[in-house]
């Protein structure tokens, strides 16, 4: 997954991309600023050095793409300088975009970030609608809009995103009682929420020992967040989190799950979390494709086979990130070249078959790398064409500035508490007057 370490928790998943065949951590925290790309270092003699700032595990060297393009341009060389967290890598970025100095040649910008990054700094970015090959129908409408500004720059071509599913322990569910089919699951709580969580009721009547139902308050709290077209902005810009009666209503419904105990009581991606997955102690998780990967990482052998993705109540988006070519850097064109290629269907499809970040081009959920997909952990079970489906059902959401803020607040600030003795109000009292704090300074 994308830099999904306890930071990425605080953006809706951080991009999140999980490696499908390895760990979460899979980046290089490499926190060194590296040049714009300079054309005479660490290419070779007479060749050309393309840089990329991005943050976690994007994969394109572990799936091999760099090297493939490299044999593709023989006078191209390509070097990244990777910041394993996004709150980490952001705050960079913008200093560096404010002052326009010590940017890469590409630079990557997580979905939370975007909309501050396109009303902000648009000017000093390119336009990449204007370049060769690049055409709007090439993603999916949704994610090619959140990288575009009111006067029809794009500024961002989207790499990944994160439709939502749910993956649930066929052996954990049988134990309780319920339907293991994935079709028959889907079934238990389509269309609502409110039934997502009296299946959760009706697991822990007969939980395994120790189980819950669900692994946190903050993942059960994301997946509902994601599943909405207006959450913390309406579509002025003026902040509503407060007001959006779907925000509290999703807030209130996970509180109550946290209050009956369907629910851990750990934060995602801590630790404490880690051994939850390790030690087979929830049935069920709000499951972006870059989370099986999350899973295969911290799970025993024996769980291998054990897990499998039904369809979520209501489809949703967690997590997707974009590449960005700054205006001042050293080699703009072939820079440009190469983020077109980067995010091309055929690309984005071996990436997926490779790293597990799933394509924001509906172009390659046909390619046989996606549909042919499978994990270790959930089998035969046919992942790209089920989150290929959620992708086409995900909502266009309003993105903020700040979503990432009040993401992290409505989660790490709220609902986490109602697990440790507060009650549902002072929960979401804490988490409104810390996001109301952070949105000041």
């Amino acid at each position: 997954m994308r830099a999904r370490t306890r930071s990425a928790h605080r953006t809706v998943a951080f991009a999140a991309v999980a490696a499908l065949g390895a760990g979460l951590l899979a980046g290089c925290a490499n926190d060194s600023g590296g040049s714009s790309g300079s054309s005479d270092t660490g290419g070779g003699k007479g060749k050309t050095t393309i840089t990329l700032g991005l943050f976690g595990a994007f994969g394109y060297k572990e799936a091999g793409l760099y090297t493939e393009y490299e044999k593709l341009h023989p006078n191209i060389d390509i070097q990244e300088n990777t910041i394993e967290r996004n709150e980490n890598y952001y705050p960079a970025l913008v200093n560096h975009l404010t002052t326009n100095s010590g940017l890469q040649d590409i630079q990557a910008v997580e979905v939370s970030n975007i909309a501050e990054v396109t009303s902000t700094f648009a000017n000093k970015l390119v336009d990449l609608s204007k370049v060769s090959g690049v055409q709007k129908s090439g993603w999916l409408d949704w994610k090619w809009q959140q990288a575009t500004t009111k006067d029809g720059q794009t500024i961002g071509l989207g790499t990944d995103i994160g439709p939502m599913a749910i993956c649930y322990r066929k052996d954990m569910f049988q134990q309780a009682g319920l339907p293991t089919d994935r079709e028959a699951v889907g079934r238990l709580w389509a269309g609502s929420w409110d039934k997502f969580v009296k299946a959760g009721e009706q697991y822990q009547k007969k939980a395994p020992s120790g189980s819950t139902f669900m692994d946190s308050p903050g993942g059960l709290l994301n997946a509902m967040l994601g599943s909405l077209s207006t959450r913390f902005y309406d579509s002025s810009g003026k902040v509503v989190y407060k007001t959006n009666p779907a925000v509290k209503a999703a807030f209130d419904l996970t509180a109550k799950a946290a209050q009956e105990g369907l629910v851990g009581s750990q934060t995602q991606f801590q630790p404490a979390w880690d051994q939850t997955i390790s030690n087979s102690k929830f049935a069920a998780v709000s499951c972006p494709p870059w989370m099986l990967g999350y899973i295969k990482g911290k799970s025993k052998p024996d769980a291998a086979g054990k897990w499998d993705v039904a369809a979520a109540p209501q489809a949703g988006n967690w997590g997707g990130s974009f590449l960005t070519v700054p205006k001042s850097g050293k080699n703009v064109t072939e820079a440009e070249k190469l983020a077109a290629w980067l995010t091309a269907p055929a690309q984005q499809a071996k990436l997926f078959s490779v790293q597990g970040s799933f394509p924001s081009s509906p172009a390659a959920y046909t390619m046989s790398a996606v549909t042919g997909a499978r994990n270790e952990m959930t089998g035969d079970t046919p992942i790209g064409t089920i989150f290929a489906t959620a992708a086409k059902g995900s909502p266009v959401q309003i993105i903020g500035p700040k979503d990432q803020i009040i993401q992290q607040g409505l989660t790490d600030n709220g609902v986490i508490l109602v697990t440790k003795g507060k009650s549902p109000a002072e929960a979401w009292t804490t988490a409104t007057k810390t996001i109301d704090n952070n949105l000041e300074k």
